[in-house]
């Protein structure tokens, strides 16, 4: 049995390196940026530390706030992504009320989904329930 048949590669007299791996397939390649995406909020800690670095900047901020047994919530799901990859000026954060209760009271969001608009810490917008047309129009409005 040769070394061939475990997928070694044999190197023999006159065979370089630089034959056995060719890179001419680099120049091929472009890279092109990953997809904004949702970032799950998972902890309080993880809420502080992103809200706070929320107020440093001028970004807009649409925080989602969402439950896993909500249907109407897990139908407007593609469209937030979407959202995402299109506003890759904006930030978008999806928090589960179910699991950061006190901050879904403090925004009240009593009906889900709820869609709070932030810029500097201070919320400049609200749309609750599944309208996506009004989401797409207050970002398009607050992102500048």
């Amino acid at each position: 049995m040769s070394a061939m048949e475990f997928g070694f590669p044999v190197f023999r007299r006159g065979r370089t390196m630089s034959s056995w791996f060719s890179f001419d397939h680099c120049n091929d390649f472009s890279y092109t940026k990953p997809a904004a995406e949702v970032v799950e909020i998972r902890s309080t800690d993880q809420w502080k530390s992103y809200f706070e670095a929320s107020k440093g900047n001028n970004k807009l901020l649409v925080i989602q706030f969402t439950a896993t047994w909500c249907g109407p919530c897990r139908f407007i799901d593609p469209a937030v992504k979407e959202f995402a990859a299109t506003y890759t000026d904006v930030d978008f954060i999806k928090i589960d009320v179910d699991k950061l209760l006190l901050v879904a009271m403090q925004f009240e969001a009593n009906t889900l989904p709820a869609f709070v608009l932030m810029k500097k810490g201070k919320q400049v917008d609200k749309v609750v329930g599944v309208k996506k047309l009004e989401l797409q129009s207050k970002i398009e409005q607050h992102k500048i």
